[in-house]
């Protein structure tokens, strides 16, 4: 009888502790009652009710909000609206249109983020609130494009055929059996655009202006002089709403799939 190696085994077991060892230390400090990382000193929630009176940093949450969720929103129509054009048209070069659209998730944000810089420097757009949300969006539309792509690739057009032939335009036949039947596809992928924009820090640095600061970037700039027990409480927070969101991606993307 042959052996079983425990090499593999053992090599996952190593990565596991690599990828998230920091991460459970990061949530475990979050509840040490001493502002020092070394030793344990005993169980406290202080620096999570110091969390909750910093209005500094609910301010930078509020306008983290603001932005995912309407960067989220427009994601949603227009990659949604992208997917479904593209899904019903028959051209040359149309594989290198889909590539072309999904080319801001392969790009390095950094450049990303000195393209969305110059751009707007031309249009001498002043650099705030609507630089955020345009250029979020510019790079959460990859995420439900492709979502929602999937999710057509797998609809029968039938079924939309047979609207059309019971007197149905195209609006309404989108609208009545279309949207209905890709909803998980476009909720999962919109899900994913909110926690992408949600965590940005490098492309928002770059579009911000001085009196617009998102969650990411003020946590970046207290980290500099040193990672607190408040920083570690909120990354704690920050952690679970991210974690919580994916889960409701993943979870409404099988239910989607299900329904096929």
């Amino acid at each position: 009888m042959k052996r079983k190696s425990v090499f593999p085994s053992l090599f996952l077991t190593l990565v596991m502790i690599f990828l998230y060892l920091p991460i459970v230390m990061v949530v475990v400090y979050s509840f040490h009652e001493s502002k020092y990382t070394y030793g344990w000193s005993g169980f406290s929630l202080q620096w999570y009710q110091e969390l909750f009176q910093d209005e500094e940093l609910f301010e930078s949450l509020r306008n983290s909000l603001a932005v995912a969720g309407m960067s989220c929103l427009s994601a949603a129509v227009i990659g949604t609206l992208g997917a479904f054009g593209l899904s019903r048209m028959k051209f040359r070069g149309k594989g290198a249109v889909e590539y072309v659209t999904t080319l801001p998730i392969m790009i390095p944000e950094i450049i990303l983020g000195m393209v969305f810089l110059s751009f707007f420097s031309l249009l001498n757009l002043p650099q705030g609130m609507v630089t955020l949300v345009i250029a979020h969006t510019a790079f959460s539309i990859p995420y439900v494009f492709m979502m929602v792509k999937a999710r057509l690739a797998g609809m029968e057009l039938s079924l939309e055929e047979a609207a059309r032939d019971l007197g149905a335009g195209p609006v309404r036949a989108f609208f009545d059996i279309t949207l209905p039947l890709i909803a998980p596809a476009v909720a999962s992928g919109s899900l994913l655009a909110f926690a992408m924009s949600f965590d940005d820090v490098v492309i928002s640095i770059f579009v911000t202006g001085p009196k617009v600061t998102t969650l990411p970037i003020r946590i970046y700039t207290r980290i500099k002089f040193g990672v607190t027990p408040e920083i570690n409480a909120l990354c704690t927070l920050m952690l679970l709403v991210t974690v919580t969101v994916l889960l409701l991606s993943v979870l409404i993307g099988r239910i989607g799939n299900r329904k096929k």
